[in-house]
Parts: structure tokens; C-alpha cells; sequence
């Protein structure tokens, strides 16, 4: 059942030490714990979270704004789950934060903030919505309102984001496979298959492949072949269709062997493609390799406010894809949703990845300005200048000769044709793009090209201060990345990909409105970490056992207390 999270709205009277210790809260409320409490926790919608459980039976949920900032601390501290807890319980910083206002208790268990997690992604599966990143969405909307954040001009960049899998060469994953397939046959078929099995089953895959002679590659990947042929056409389906390890054993047949003539054929290198399974253990992971560098994981995406009027600028949308799908195809996917955020947004900056003429036509719908500000490629050391007309569309071509032409339409592109005996002149005529041809030189182009040059031309014709608006986002994805080993995570899959991204999106936002409030004075921006300092908790106990006394004082009871007997 559903209930929303109100004790730390309402203290205790005896154990919570904002009603025992005045001096004591006074110095809570200035330090950074009580800002995030203030300005994150209490702005969590829980509400959202409402459709996880069941409206009129069964037992209250644990408070979900509690949870919710306790998975953005342990990614901000790079926690562990155990080390989470440790600091749950004993920080009076970190309970602060969590509206824990009392020196007891905890506020889940570690099944509970387990099980929220799988309600989530199981939810998530069903429904196809993320409530996590629903909830951050609410919180970056708060923010921007109370904050009076304009949301005319955005930056965005993408990042890798690695999954926590081991590499496997392509013998060793074949053989994982089959080594994971044969934990989950029923005894008989392991009966049947024990003598297939056996040469795999007394080492591990790595230890096996360790053994194999170099030249015994090929056969081995031969024998595999028939081994999966053998498997495939006589275990049942029906048997084992709810078991990953098979799902994992049909999809890679299906990636690596192909039949030809009804005989098992290893595919080669080429046909396989990067959304093959990388791992056993993620099967969400893709391969992609960028800058000579092997990625295979998921990527992320970041967009921000960049008005330079804003006192601060916010993360407004985050997102995981795939790392194989392009840059321009993640963008094209989100602009409805950034727009839809962002209903005055007019200005988009990004780097040459995501420009794409999809994107140019979309943004001209939802009436976005695109400002590029990188080529994709090779830089031209002679620029042919594009222009159209928007009535006749008709293109209009000029050198840097100053010949001007009009473009001819071909079946599949455009051409300008320029003056021969002009061209014989021009000082840039070795490093022109033109084409020879026996009377004209030939410029080819296409829609996209000129889509492309308008971009560049939009960074040209904005204001100098806000042509390197863009380069501020590289430190935006350095504060996710930084996070990571290698940019891999510590965790697997696309669900647990998307949960870091919002729980560190989360932080980030706080710290740029933590040193806003600082500098506007409005936080004394102390540090408020002493867990187990003695000092601190003999004081703080002094002032409990004052409290008690004031208290018996005022019923008139006789009550003794051991524990403080002596001073």
C-alpha cells in the first residue's frame, strides 16, 4: 500500500534532536546535508511512485524519497550497498540529508531498497515509463520554476558508459555458453549430453582455451559448431524457453552459425554485428569501437540549459541508448521530449555527431535554431558556399573565386557547374573539391550537405559570447564519467545504466544550486560530518540529559537515570 513520507515533517519528543537541542539544530540548518534535505528530499514527488503498489491492501511502502536520495548519495560517494548502510546508520550528516532527525532507526532494510529497484525496472518493462526518470524530470522542473532558469538555449554531448563484463575472445564466449546452458538441463538431458559436456565441464573457459594450441583454433570452432547443432535441434523449447541461459544459447546461434545445405556453418567476423551478446551477464550490452578504442556497454546522453542570463544552469534531460545507435538517431528520438520540457527552447548546440538532416527538419518544425559546432570528417581547405531559396528552392553555388552558379538537379544529388577558363585563374584552384570535367568543373552536393553548412553558418552569425556555449558540457560529462574506471561502471545493463544516470544527474544539479545558495549567502556551507566524534555525541548527550530533567521538572516526576548518575 502506498503512504507517503511525513515523519520527518513531525519529530519525537524524545529522540529527535531538533526539538531536544536548539543550538544544535541551528547548526544542522547550515550546513550542506540540511540544503540537499531542503531542496532535493523535500521536493521528491512520491506520488509518482504510487502505481509500484497496491491501493487498498498490504503493508505501508518504505518512505520513497528517502530511498531515492539514498541511491543519489551512495553514486555521488561511490558507496557500496554495505557501506550505504553503515553510513545510514551512524552519519548524522547523511540522516540529516535522508529527514532523519533522531539518533535511531533505519528507514529500509536492504531487501526493501532491493525490491524497489526491481518493482521499478519490472514496472518499467511492463509499461515502457521511467518512474526514475520521471522523478528526476519533476525535480528538474521544480528547480527551473523556483529558480527562474531560462530554457531558450541548450548544450548536449554523449558519453560512453561501459558495462562491468568481462571481454571474452570468441572460442571462450562460445564455450561460456554452452558451459552456463548445461547448469539449467534437467537431469536427464544432462544424462543424455554428459559425454559432449565433459571435455568443457572440468575446466573453466579461460583455463580451456588457455590449453588449446593456436593452430587448433579453427577446429575447435568447427567442433563447437556441431556441439550447438547437436543441442539446438534436440532440446525442447518448451522445456527450457523461461531460462536465460537458453534464451542466451538460441540468440547466439543464431548471431554466430548459420545453416547452409543442413550443415553448420561458423559465420565470419564481418557478419557479425556489434548488437551481437557481448556477455552472458548483460545482455543488453552492444559493441561499438570510436577513436580506435573498443566500448561495449551502453551510452549516455546529457542535455542542459546554457542561457548565459541564468545564475545557474541545470541538467534538464538524460537518457541511455545502446552505444551502437549514432549520436544524430539519439537526438532525433529526443527532441519531441527536450521540446516538450522546454517550450520556449530556440537554440541547440551540439558537436558534429549529431547533426543529421533528419535533425535540421525536425528542428525546423519545433522551430529550434541548430548551432554546430564541430565537423564530422575531414575539414575542407577550400569552402564552397550553398545557398537556397526558400520559394523556388533553388540552390545557388559561389567559390571563393566569386563565380556564382545555379544548381542543376541529378537523379540522386545536385551540381554546380563552374566556368573552366575562370577556374585556370583562381589561386585555390589544386585544393578545390570540384571535380575536371572537359568544359565545366563540377561541384556535386546534396540536401544534407547543405543542411550541414547552414549549421555552421548558425554558429557564425550568433553572438561572439555565445559561439562556445557548447564547451561547458564537456565538464558536465566528466562529472558522470568520473565515477567510472575506464568509463565502465560497476554494475550491469541498461536499467542499472539509466538508474546511475539520474541518481549522479540528481547530484550534479544539487551542487550547482548548493554553490548558488552559498554565494548568495542563503548557506553557511558548513560541513557536517563528525560521525563517532566524542566530543560532539558527549555534547550531544549533555543536552539530552538536560532536556530529560526539564521534563521530569515539569511533570514532577521522580525519575532516575543511571547511565548520567555521575558528572
Amino acid at each position: 500500500m502506498h503512504r507517503k513520507n511525513k515523519e520527518h515533517l513531525q519529530g519525537n519528543l524524545f529522540y529527535d534532536f531538533p526539538q531536544t537541542m536548539s543550538e544544535f539544530i541551528d547548526m544542522v540548518k547550515e550546513t550542506k546535508e540540511y540544503s540537499f534535505y531542503e531542496n532535493i528530499f523535500c521536493e521528491i514527488d512520491e506520488s509518482i511512485f504510487e502505481p509500484l503498489y497496491c491501493k487498498n491492501n498490504g503493508r505501508p511502502n518504505a518512505p520513497i524519497n528517502t530511498m531515492v536520495c539514498a541511491l543519489s548519495l551512495k553514486e555521488e560517494h561511490e558507496w557500496s550497498y554495505s557501506e550505504m548502510f553503515s553510513e545510514i546508520k551512524y552519519n548524522l550528516a547523511v540522516r540529516t540529508a535522508l529527514g532523519l532527525f533522531s539518533f535511531y532507526g533505519m528507514p529500509f532494510s536492504e531487501s526493501t531498497i532491493f525490491q524497489f529497484q526491481n518493482l521499478i525496472y519490472n514496472y518499467e518493462l511492463k509499461t515502457g515509463i521511467k518512474l526514475f526518470e520521471k522523478a528526476f524530470d519533476n525535480l528538474v522542473h521544480k528547480h527551473i520554476k523556483k529558480y527562474k532558469i531560462k530554457t531558450d538555449i541548450i548544450r548536449l554531448d554523449s558519453f560512453m558508459i561501459d558495462s562491468n563484463i568481462r571481454k571474452y575472445g570468441r572460442l571462450q564466449f562460445l564455450i561460456e555458453i554452452i558451459k552456463r546452458l548445461y547448469r539449467v538441463l534437467e537431469t536427464r538431458d544432462k544424462k543424455r549430453f554428459k559425454k559432449i559436456f565433459k571435455p568443457y565441464n572440468h575446466l573453466t573457459s579461460e583455463h580451456y582455451i588457455y590449453e588449446l594450441k593456436s593452430g587448433k583454433i579453427p577446429s575447435e570452432l568447427n567442433k563447437i559448431a556441431d556441439i550447438y547443432y547437436l543441442l539446438k535441434v534436440n532440446l525442447s523449447p518448451s522445456n527450457y524457453e523461461s531460462k536465460q541461459s537458453y534464451k542466451n544459447f538460441i540468440r547466439v546461434f543464431d548471431e554466430h552459425f548459420s545453416l547452409e545445405d543442413k550443415k553448420i556453418r561458423v559465420k565470419i567476423q564481418s557478419e557479425i554485428g556489434s548488437d551481437t551478446l557481448q556477455s552472458p551477464d548483460d545482455t543488453d550490452a552492444t559493441y561499438r569501437k570510436k577513436r580506435k578504442v573498443s566500448y561495449r556497454g551502453q551510452s549516455g546522453n546529457v542535455v542542459e540549459t546554457a542561457n548565459k542570463e541564468n545564475d545557474i544552469n541545470l541538467i534538464l534531460d538524460l537518457c541511455a541508448f545502446p552505444n551502437n545507435v549514432d549520436d544524430s538517431t539519439i537526438l532525433n528520438e529526443r527532441l519531441d521530449i527536450i521540446k516538450e520540457k522546454t517550450e520556449d527552447l530556440k537554440e541547440a548546440h551540439f558537436d558534429g555527431g549529431f547533426g543529421s538532416e533528419d535533425n535540421d527538419k525536425k528542428m525546423k518544425k519545433l522551430e529550434i535554431k541548430p548551432v554546430q559546432t564541430a565537423i564530422k570528417g575531414r575539414k575542407a581547405e577550400v569552402v564552397i558556399d550553398i545557398k537556397k531559396d526558400e520559394e523556388s528552392e533553388e540552390f545557388e553555388v559561389s567559390c571563393p573565386n566569386n563565380q556564382t552558379v545555379k544548381a542543376e538537379r541529378t537523379p540522386k544529388r545536385f551540381k554546380a557547374c563552374f566556368n573552366k577558363e575562370i577556374c585556370k585563374s583562381c589561386p585555390f584552384s589544386d585544393k578545390c573539391p570540384t571535380t575536371v570535367r572537359k568544359n565545366y568543373r563540377v561541384y556535386y552536393f546534396s540536401s544534407e550537405d547543405f543542411l550541414k553548412r547552414k549549421r555552421h553558418a548558425n554558429l557564425r552569425h550568433i553572438p561572439p559570447d555565445r559561439r562556445n556555449l557548447r564547451a561547458n558540457v564537456e565538464a558536465t560529462v566528466r562529472e558522470f564519467t568520473r565515477h567510472m574506471q575506464g568509463h565502465k561502471l560497476k554494475v550491469r545493463g541498461a536499467f542499472k545504466a539509466e538508474l546511475y544516470l539520474f541518481s549522479v544527474g540528481i547530484m550534479v544539479n544539487f551542487g550547482r544550486i548548493y554553490r548558488y545558495l552559498k554565494k548568495k549567502g542563503e548557506n553557511g556551507g558548513l560541513s557536517f560530518i563528525f560521525n563517532f566524534n566524542p566530543l560532539i555525541l558527549c555534547q550531544i548527550l549533555l543536552k539530552i540529559k538536560q532536556n530529560l530533567l526539564k521534563i521530569d521538572s515539569l511533570f514532577q516526576i521522580q525519575t532516575t537515570y543511571p547511565y548520567y548518575a555521575s558528572n
